[in-house]
């Protein structure tokens, strides 16, 4: 039903005689039944709990709008909070007779949502088209690289050191500076076997999960930010060194996705979320060492400086600011928040910096960068 066809109907039964601008909860659901109008079981669940957070058991006329067309803003979401300890259903652990598919959508919800309300929002609306094709492309196309340039060099660990790796048109290089697609396409470059095989993992066990939730252009955003977030500050805080791999964009998801585990502790309901957090962040924390090892210390000789590791570090940075407040705006519009305006801000003056630093540092500071290849 859209929102014409729900006015008309109720100013036709004259829900609200004295244009109070709110609807008497019992009076509306009385009026769901009588037209069998086609409400889905999760928004019949909320509209309750809209009426239990109001003392005189009504309903925001505008709030109700916003649940017919499936839309929430921060004041909608409040006011089903208030209301959730009453809610009428049993969790979604206690759904019976799910199928394979069912049963791994609620396992996603209750793995990334830290509300009942909000995992059995997304239960019931979640549909599988369209799927969660970004990550799946992304995770793809860095496989399917590595592979070729596997087989063109021969080389599966530590590629970084043949001669010919660093003359891939996708490697970033501060000797190509001016060629801007560098600042991105890094990310389908991998020093090695090991180094893809961490970041497709996480790509595939956190990213797509996420994706199914936040949908393709809040996560595309978030790993796109955090990549090109790495390579400019690569290119401020070492100034010699090239960038391959995804890990500005992996760990913008994983620390999003940790910090907003961590500040929604009670409610998250994922199983055994203690262990799992420490093995995310000794994990994560040993892949950072690994690339500061190589970066200062290579096990084997090389013609130029190996890759930085300062996108891992500046990939977490995006994740726990930007990642943070898109993940805590499940179905609300990050426009409407003051917090998401504050994080683009500061990451927009951020970006401006970045290029004037690429444009004008290097000559100034006298940086002796490796020739480009």
């Amino acid at each position: 039903m859209d929102r014409s066809s729900l006015l008309q109907l109720i100013q036709e039964q004259q829900l609200d005689p004295e244009n109070t601008g709110f609807i008497g909860a019992d009076t509306f659901a009385g009026l769901v039944h009588s037209h069998e109008l086609p409400l889905d079981p999760a928004k019949l669940d909320m509209l309750v709990a809209l009426a239990q957070s109001n003392e005189r058991g009504q309903v925001c006329y505008q709030e109700l709008v916003d649940l017919i067309s499936s839309k929430r803003s921060s004041s909608f979401k409040r006011a089903i909070a208030n209301g959730q300890r009453s809610l009428p259903r049993e969790g979604l652990l206690d759904e019976p007779g799910l199928g394979v598919y069912k049963r791994f959508v609620r396992y996603v919800a209750y793995e990334i949502l830290p509300c009942e309300v909000d995992r059995r929002w997304y239960f019931y609306r979640h549909r599988s088209c369209p799927p969660p094709v970004f990550m799946a492309s992304v995770t793809l196309t860095q496989i399917i690289v590595f592979l070729c340039y596997g087989a063109r060099l021969n080389k599966w660990v530590l590629q970084t050191y043949h001669p010919e790796y660093m003359k891939s048109p996708l490697v970033y290089h501060p000797g190509h500076r001016a060629r801007a697609w560098r600042f991105l396409t890094y990310m389908f470059m991998h020093a090695g076997l090991e180094q893809l095989g961490f970041n497709a993992l996480l790509q595939l066990m956190i990213g797509v999960p996420l994706e199914m939730v936040h949908g393709l252009l809040r996560i595309s955003l978030l790993y796109l930010a955090g990549v090109l977030a790495g390579s400019l500050t690569v290119s401020i805080t070492d100034m010699r060194a090239p960038v391959v791999g995804g890990s500005g964009g992996v760990y913008a998801l994983c620390s999003a996705h940790l910090a907003n585990v961590v500040m929604n502790w009670a409610g998250m309901r994922c199983p055994y979320k203690l262990l799992r957090m420490v093995l995310a962040l000794v994990c994560m924390s040993s892949e950072v060492g690994r690339a500061v090892w190589l970066r200062f210390s290579p096990p084997l000789p090389s013609s130029g400086p190996q890759p930085s590791f300062m996108a891992h570090l500046a990939g977490a940075v995006v994740g726990v600011s930007m990642g943070l407040t898109i993940l805590r705006s499940y179905e609300e519009r990050l426009q409407d928040q003051c917090g998401w305006w504050v994080v683009l801000l500061a990451y927009g003056t951020f970006l401006l910096f970045a290029i004037f630093w690429n444009i004008f540092a290097y000559d100034l500071l006298g940086a002796h960068i490796p020739p480009p290849p």
